[in-house]
């Protein structure tokens, strides 16, 4: 074996060799592989899916674009399964790394809720439909292109005897001029390991009710009212800039918040700011 053709043969064995280190780290990554539509006699789905990986690669090239995922989602229960399990979690890790390696730092593979929740979490004001969560007040929801997550600000939220508990909080959506209630503000968040805070304790030991209607917008778990459970600190209006007495946020049983308040006016928030 002359050393052109003894060359050749390394190097095709190291490239055999890779491909099949390769193959072994998606196996690892990536679930278990199905070409069929597993949940649906009636999907249309009849020749077969693409592969998962294959999937994994188009959407990390369309940089997890949400739109596409949810479109995707759509065409049959095994791709909505797929977004669910992986495509929504790498958008949600694209999207905010720094606060999802927080969320997930105590071990968990999973966040509260779900991924698909979270990612809607990220990018979606809720707004509020009337005689809904928050009275009267009628303000359609709507996608926002981004949003800043604060866990900083998600202790002004907290009582001091709740302040060990991490809370990410939204900076407030401003929706101005709406009627009697003036300039109002929607702000959403997430705990980190809910089922363990001290939040979550207190309004049990409280007996709080849970909302007999309404369900969280983001993952559909019922919902505690903070203020009927009297555990809204006065920070919280001060950091959002908003009337004290003007300011309801609810926490549903996954560990996601929602709320709304009424803005101070520009230069009174600023006061309130110094304030705090």
């Amino acid at each position: 074996m002359n050393n052109f053709t003894k060359m050749t043969f390394h190097f095709h064995m190291n490239k055999h060799d890779i491909i099949e280190t390769c193959h072994l780290m998606v196996k690892k990554m990536i679930l278990t592989k199905q070409y069929r539509c597993i949940h649906s006699s009636s999907c249309r789905c009849t020749t077969g899916h693409l592969s998962e990986l294959v999937l994994f690669l188009v959407f990390n090239h369309l940089n997890w674009n949400p739109k596409l995922i949810a479109t995707l989602s759509c065409a049959c229960k095994w791709f909505d399964d797929l977004a669910k399990r992986l495509l929504w979690k790498e958008f949600c890790r694209t999207r905010a790394p720094k606060m999802m390696l927080d969320l997930q730092s105590s071990g968990s593979h999973s966040v509260d809720g779900n991924w698909r929740a979270l990612g809607k979490l990220l990018i979606y004001c809720s707004g509020c439909k009337k005689g809904g969560l928050f009275n009267n007040v009628q303000v359609p929801g709507h996608f926002v292109y981004r949003t800043r997550f604060s866990r900083t600000s998600g202790k002004s939220f907290l009582l001091p005897q709740c302040r060990t508990d991490v809370l990410y909080v939204s900076d407030p959506c401003e929706h101005l001029d709406q009627s009697e209630e003036g300039d109002l503000g929607f702000f959403r968040g997430i705990f980190k390991s809910f089922a363990t805070t001290n939040v979550r304790r207190m309004l049990i030991n409280k007996g709080a009710k849970l909302h007999p209607k309404e369900v969280c917008p983001y993952c559909k778990a019922k919902l505690w009212s903070m203020l009927q459970a009297n555990m809204i600190p006065q920070s919280a209006s001060c950091r959002l800039g908003s009337y004290e007495d003007c300011i309801e946020y609810f926490v549903c049983l996954n560990g996601h918040m929602l709320g709304i308040c009424t803005l101070l006016p520009l230069s009174d928030s600023e006061d309130a700011s110094e304030k705090e």
